[in-house]
């Protein structure tokens, strides 16, 4: 297998030219458990660490290599293992913020070119979770596209409402409906999937990914758990791995997330919530509030029935989120500098005596 086949493109070899030497070779990171990573040179698939001195120089979680990664790697013991040297540059990424009060964003995965949003039609489907889910994927410069699933547990007429309520709330992205118990829309998603691109599911835990992963690959790759008494799905997948499909696609299996933080990413919601943005321009007044001035924009479409109010008090959720995790985020960094300035003059005024 080429490197081709893995997704690496001229852009990733124009950004390789100055980072890779000599005596170092391109691998992609296909999977990342307990801080030791699995990689794809091409050839073989082999163990790989983070050399020490990439571990000195780290700042943030965001700096490990994440599944969908390429590195450039050192091949040790007769290829037995690997040394991981620096990562390329991300062309596109998915990231959110560490779960808890900690400011600080986590790698999710690199490198993909569409992220397949999963949510069950049943119990799972939440259209404030999907925007959280669109705005994390647009920020990211992925192109999203959404999967309802378990659509054998509905009517015809139920899914059509669930789709009609997507629209209502402004979200253009394409929409495939399927089932992994009929089949039903596996193949519409097989045929959207291309050689050489990667693919990811981001969903809850329980909407199907796994099951839908083996329907694509064709055989029970990944291990699946039944459903429980009232059909909703339980948790299955542990770690991110990367999955090559026959047809030369890649697709990122991923455990289900609980939370979806903003890191700071206005263009990312603006995109999410372009309907939102064009209203808002529409105002008369530059500094509108959107409370009671005349002449608003979004105040009319919310009561002629053109906007949706939980639409709209979501999209001033997420700014507010966005900017408190970005401003908290910038002093963070620059207490971390500012301690590590101190621990440098005192090693420094040590040494010298």
């Amino acid at each position: 297998m080429e490197l081709i086949a893995l997704g690496f493109d001229s852009w990733f070899e124009d950004h390789a030219k100055e980072l890779v030497k000599p005596e170092q070779s391109i691998a992609r990171v296909i999977a990342v458990d307990r801080g030791r990573c699995i990689v794809n040179d091409g050839f073989r698939e082999i163990s790989a660490v983070l050399l020490g001195k990439y571990l000195h120089e780290i700042e943030s979680p965001a700096d490990f290599p994440c599944v969908g990664d390429w590195v450039s790697v050192e091949h040790h013991d007769s290829d037995a293992f690997a040394s991981i040297h620096a990562i390329l540059q991300r062309k596109t990424l998915l990231r959110r913020k560490t779960a808890g009060r900690e400011i600080e964003f986590q790698m999710i995965a690199a490198n993909i070119d569409t992220a397949f949003i999963v949510q069950s039609c049943r119990f799972d489907f939440n259209i404030r979770r999907l925007e959280r889910y669109l705005v994390m994927v647009n920020e990211g410069q992925i192109e999203p596209l959404i999967l309802l699933t378990k659509t054998d547990l509905i009517s015809p007429d139920e899914l059509e409402l669930l789709m009609a309520n997507i629209r209502s709330a402004g979200i253009n992205t394409q929409i495939i409906a399927l089932s992994n118990v009929t089949g039903s829309g596996i193949e519409q998603v097989r045929a959207l999937m291309a050689a050489g691109k990667t693919y990811c599911l981001l969903g809850s835990s329980g909407v199907g990914k796994t099951t839908l992963i083996n329907r694509l690959v064709g055989k029970a790759e990944l291990e699946t758990k039944s459903v429980s008494a009232t059909g909703e799905g339980r948790h299955t997948t542990t770690r991110r791995q990367l999955i090559m499909l026959e047809d030369g696609a890649m697709l990122i299996d991923m455990p289900g997330m609980r939370e979806l933080g903003m890191v700071g990413d206005s263009e990312g919601i603006d995109e999410s919530f372009s309907d939102v943005v064009e209203l808002i321009a529409n105002c008369r007044f530059a500094d509108c509030s959107h409370s009671n001035e005349p002449g608003c924009a979004i105040l009319m479409a919310i009561e002629n029935g053109e906007l949706s109010e939980d639409h709209f008090q979501n999209y001033l959720k997420l700014n507010k989120e966005s900017d408190f995790y970005q401003m908290s985020h910038h002093e963070k960094r620059k207490k971390d500098k500012a301690f590590g300035r101190h621990i440098k003059s005192v090693m420094k005024h040590r040494d010298k005596y």
